[in-house]
Order: structure tokens, then C-alpha cells, then sequence
């Protein structure tokens, strides 16, 4: 499994692995044990995580979710130190430990809970996702 395979579901909880195309929308399975099955259709918004990116004060203006991802898990593992409910001061803290050129102006709290969250998920239920090389990293070591 790949980034480009799992996504996040505006309106649900959790992430979701892309399972198959149907007639109605997309068929999509939750990345926990259950393995539930859910059709999205074209009214719900959809966000691959492997094209998120996070604003930054760099000359790209923004990190990608990959490249964010490896950093948390390059410099901090499977240990946070931090939850989605911490408190906003310490999620802060805690990106800007790992991406010291984030946009405090334009990422909200909200924004590193669901990073947060989302690790977490990930973590547990598809550790090999982390292991992948981020895209940006990659383009760079083939120039």
C-alpha cells in the first residue's frame, strides 16, 4: 500500500484505503481492523494524502504530506510526545519541531491534530507507508 492509495473522507473519521471504483462512486475500506467497506460518492470531497501539502515560509510555500510524514518519523518515531488532544501550544510546539518553516498564519491547530491523528492511524495500520521513500525526496536523489 502507498500513499496514493489511502485517503481522507471530509466528514468521516479515520483515513480510508481506495479499494475499487463502483458504479456509484468510489468503494473505499477503513484502515482498521473492521476493514468496513463504504461507497463515497461524487457529492463527498475526497483528499489523497500523497497531494496534501502543508504551508510553509520556503520559496515553494509548501511541504508535502509525504516529505512531513518521513521528517515526524525520522526525528521522533513511533513516540509523539504529543496527541490530537493536546493542547494547542504543544501540537504547535511539536510541527515546528519537525518543520520549523511551517506558516504559523496559515496552519491552524486543527490542521496538526489531524497530521497528528493521522500518523497515528497510519502507524498502526500501515507502518509500510512510512517506510516509502517521500516523491520529493526521491526526484531529488535521481538529479
Amino acid at each position: 500500500m502507498e500513499l496514493k492509495d489511502i485517503v481522507s473522507v471530509s466528514g468521516k473519521g479515520g483515513l480510508f484505503r481506495i479499494f475499487k471504483p463502483g458504479k456509484g462512486g468510489v468503494i473505499l475500506e477503513t484502515l482498521d481492523a473492521a476493514k468496513t467497506k463504504v461507497v463515497v460518492g461524487a457529492t463527498q470531497k475526497l483528499s489523497v494524502l500523497s497531494e496534501i501539502s502543508i504551508y510553509t515560509t520556503t520559496k515553494e510555500g509548501t511541504a508535502s504530506l509525504p516529505v512531513v510524514l518521513q521528517k515526524i518519523k525520522d526525528q521522533v518515531g513511533s513516540e509523539l510526545g504529543v496527541t490530537p488532544d493536546s493542547d494547542n501550544q504543544k501540537l504547535t510546539s511539536f510541527l515546528k519541531s519537525v518543520l520549523p518553516e511551517f506558516d504559523e498564519d496559515r496552519v491552524y491547530v486543527s490542521d496538526i491534530k489531524k497530521l497528528v491523528k493521522w500518523y497515528g492511524i497510519l502507524l498502526k495500520e500501515a507502518p509500510e507507508v512510512l517506510d516509502q521513500p517521500a516523491a520529493e525526496e526521491t526526484a531529488k536523489d535521481e538529479k
